[in-house]
């Protein structure tokens, strides 16, 4: 399994599409920055057969420090949660 990064990604877009390579790196970048900015509005983000990401909240909680074995209160905090969809979902099924 390879790692695919931002810079892959828009080569093998800018390929595909014919568009300049600088055009594509500027959407990629507006889109992933209005996910960003969607997300932390609290937003919930739905792409359909991809995916939805949606903000949750996790309540405080109590956790063990594993050195000392001490409690150690864990405070609340909002985290990202993404649920695949269904054309993702059949990609990732199917074996190759």
């Amino acid at each position: 399994m390879a790692t695919v990064t931002k810079k892959e990604l828009i080569d093998q877009i800018s390929e595909t599409s014919d568009q300049k390579r600088v055009i594509v790196k500027s959407i990629v970048q507006s889109f992933l920055d209005s996910i960003i900015v969607e997300l932390g509005k609290g937003n919930r983000l739905e792409f359909r057969d991809f995916g939805v990401f949606e903000v949750k909240q996790r309540r405080a909680r109590m956790a063990q420090n594993p050195k000392t074995l001490e409690p150690v209160e864990v405070p609340p905090k909002r985290t990202v949660k993404f649920k695949v969809g269904r054309l993702m979902k059949q990609t990732l099924c199917t074996d190759d």
